[in-house]
């Protein structure tokens, strides 16, 4: 199943290409589908999803969660959050079962979330968070309250943002952001020592330890 993150009107196609004819049928930010067939390539960046009788719409339109509830290598215990960065969804599983999802934010170019299977050391139902990337720190913030953040690769945590964020698309300086509800969600599931895994299956995001530092929220 997935969302429509566009925040114009998306009307479906009648086959997975935009050369397609439309439907007629259009979808607003935040409808929700099912997906009953895709074709296309994440590592090329656009993939197709049939969300009904000879309906389709694609990747720049959509997020969509993949359900598997198969335990990730590197993860030893029954609970675990995964992100998955190409999707920009977060996923909470339990005993083998789907429990929880959501759009997220995640770090943008070149600020990504670093990929990696991590364990929750510290939660905070409010934090203050502050930082800057840039050498000119023009890019410094300061936020105070931060609601239900939890720490998972040293500064990066999942958190709630308060401001105006367009989830479903990295935004972020490396933290994961979801709405209140959401983090609040996961803040009163989660647990320290829960297992995070982060990847993106398109293969963008940079996968050496080495590009990373400590992160800032």
């Amino acid at each position: 199943f997935g969302w429509i993150v566009s925040f114009i009107p998306v009307q479906s196609r009648q086959g997975p290409s935009n050369s397609e004819p439309g439907t007629g049928n259009y979808y607003e930010r935040d409808d929700q589908f099912f997906v009953y067939e895709r074709t296309g390539s994440e590592s090329e960046g656009l993939v197709w999803y049939r969300i009904g009788q000879n309906e389709w719409v694609n990747s720049q339109m959509a997020r969509v969660v993949d359900v598997n509830p198969t335990r990730p290598e590197g993860v030893s215990g029954d609970r675990w959050i995964e992100l998955n960065l190409f999707q920009q969804a977060i996923k909470v599983y339990e005993d083998g079962r789907l429990l929880f999802a959501a759009l997220v934010a995640t770090g943008i170019d070149p600020f990504f979330t670093k990929p990696g299977v991590f364990q929750i050391y510290d939660m905070r139902e409010l934090d203050t968070m502050q930082g800057a990337f840039e050498a000119d720190r023009s890019d410094f913030y300061y936020l105070e309250d931060v609601p239900w953040a939890i720490y998972y690769d040293q500064n990066r945590a999942i958190h709630a943002t308060y401001w105006s964020f367009p989830y479903g698309y990295p935004q972020s300086h490396g933290c994961v952001n979801l709405s209140p509800g959401d983090a609040r969600w996961i803040f009163e599931w989660a647990e320290v020592g829960d297992y995070v895994w982060v990847h993106d299956p398109s293969g963008q995001t940079p996968t050496d330890p080495n590009y990373y530092g400590a992160g800032a929220p």
